[in-house]
């Protein structure tokens, strides 16, 4: 029997690959399925399983292409939900049957109503994992307060208490050497605080995970869940009707996002469909030089995430700008959060639009080394921190601004245009997003600080609060 953890550090997910006597099964698989798909044949296995351990938020899942290019059959927990594509819904404690192992159903709603663990036991007859979805993370659990966005009867309150019993019931009569092997790791807005480790015995997790704590009470754990819960991010409830009713097909997607445009081209699309223009490339590049009114989001960093998050409108044309060699690269990431809409790329980058006379903007971005010596000789200058509350309230320069980057619209209002601004987040990847598209908004005076906090701090040169350990992550 293998199992393959298959995991994406840009979405921190995880995907699973089963496989035993020549049958095969996948578990949450992204939106690119050829991959899983190459894995089994090189094997000589058929895929015969795609199990959905809920109804996504943060990614659109392969499920659709995968089963429409091998005939497996897609599998999800119980649930009454009308789905744009041929499912099978099956039921609390269905055992389904993958070469010589098998794999049992356990519903387990909280983080959403349809939530389900998959519990496989190996050819010998042993319980030997247990892939948990979002139900069980880490050193954490799923926050119960997504499927409110879809369904406005299902409050983060209810689900919580669902979770707790499903935690109960289902997962803590366990034994203790079963692996959990989660969707999710850290850097997920699908929980409050999850680890970096993407795996761990069951017993462990018994010993460590608040969530499993011996004695909580339902009131306990509804309480530890919902502190610090921060709202989602705007794409979340549109990546789950697509999971719910379908999607285009990511060969479609990736043929109109690939597409070259000329200068001429790009800049007749720009003035003619209301694209945004992403420029994907590194912050210090970008700042040198990029097109008037684009906005920087970095492929090299938590991509896909931030674009949903700065994106508010996930059927948004896009033009984008990309380092050669990586156009696949980026719009797959784009595809994997629902944004199927990129019109092509400029052919040459930024270059070929320079060359051909074209207007360009910059962003003026200095090193700590200029900045230290900006603040000791003027300590009343506008200093804004980009980062998560979170973050902030855990440790900041002192009479900083906080001004979050995944609220930028309410983060903005705390800018005044005839003032300079010194921005910053925790290593510069997000302050360049803050200023291009505040810069795009007709913000000018706004500096970026490269290297952000970690350099700030690591300077010496600064007042900081004292750091407090935070509860959540978001």
């Amino acid at each position: 029997m293998k199992i393959e953890q298959i995991y994406t550090g840009c979405l921190a997910q995880g995907a699973y690959y089963i496989e035993s006597n020549g049958e095969a099964a996948i578990i949450d698989p992204l939106r690119e399925v050829n991959p899983y798909i190459e894995m089994a044949e090189k094997r000589g296995a058929k895929i015969k399983y795609i199990f959905e351990t809920h109804f996504h938020a943060d990614f659109v899942s392969g499920h659709v292409d995968l089963a429409q290019k091998t005939g497996a059959t897609i599998v999800y927990g119980p649930t009454q939900m009308q789905m744009g594509f041929k499912a099978y819904v099956g039921q609390d404690g269905e055992v389904f049957t993958i070469g010589k192992a098998k794999i049992t159903l356990l519903h387990t709603p909280g983080h959403t109503m349809e939530s389900s663990c998959f519990l496989l036991t190996d050819e010998t007859g042993k319980q030997t994992s247990l892939f948990t979805g979002d139900t069980l993370f880490i050193g954490d659990v799923g926050r119960p307060d997504l499927a409110q966005h879809v369904i406005a009867d299902l409050t983060q309150e209810k689900l919580a208490k669902h979770l707790y019993h499903s935690l109960q019931t289902k997962i803590m009569p366990l034994a203790d050497d079963i692996i959990v092997y989660p969707a999710h790791g850290a850097g997920s807005a699908c929980g409050k605080n999850l680890s970096k480790e993407t795996s761990d015995t069951l017993g462990n997790q018994k010993k460590t995970n608040y969530a499993l704590r011996p004695g909580i009470t339902e009131e306990e754990f509804v309480s530890e869940l919902l502190n610090g819960l921060m709202p989602p991010p705007a794409y979340f409830p549109n990546n789950v009707l697509m999971n719910i009713n379908g999607y285009n097909s990511i060969d479609d997607v990736m043929r109109q996002g690939t597409q070259p445009l000329s200068v001429d081209a790009f800049e007749a699309a720009a003035n003619e469909t209301q694209a945004v223009i992403l420029d994907t490339r590194r912050a210090d590049l970008f700042a040198k030089a990029f097109i008037p009114n684009s906005i920087n989001i970095g492929i090299d960093g938590n991509f896909a995430v931030w674009v949903g998050t700065m994106i508010t409108d996930i059927k948004q044309p896009l033009l984008l700008i990309i380092d050669e060699g990586r156009e696949e690269e980026v719009v797959t990431r784009l595809a994997r959060v629902g944004y199927d809409y990129a019109i092509g790329y400029l052919k040459g980058g930024i270059e070929a639009w320079m060359e051909a006379g074209k207007e360009t903007d910059s962003i003026k971005s200095i090193k700590i080394d200029a900045f230290v010596s900006t603040y000791q000789s003027d300590k009343n200058i506008n200093i804004l921190d980009v980062r998560k509350a979170s973050e902030f309230y855990a440790e900041h320069i002192v009479d900083a601004e906080n001004a979050p980057l995944d609220y930028i619209n309410e983060s903005m209002l705390k800018i005044d245009k005839n003032k300079t601004y010194y921005v910053h987040c925790a290593g510069g990847y997000r302050s360049m997003i803050f200023a291009s598209v505040l810069k795009a908004r007709g913000y000018d005076n706004l500096i970026n600080v490269e290297g952000g906090f970690t350099s700030i701090k690591n300077s010496g040169a600064f007042a900081v609060t004292e750091y407090v350990c935070p509860s959540t992550m978001l």
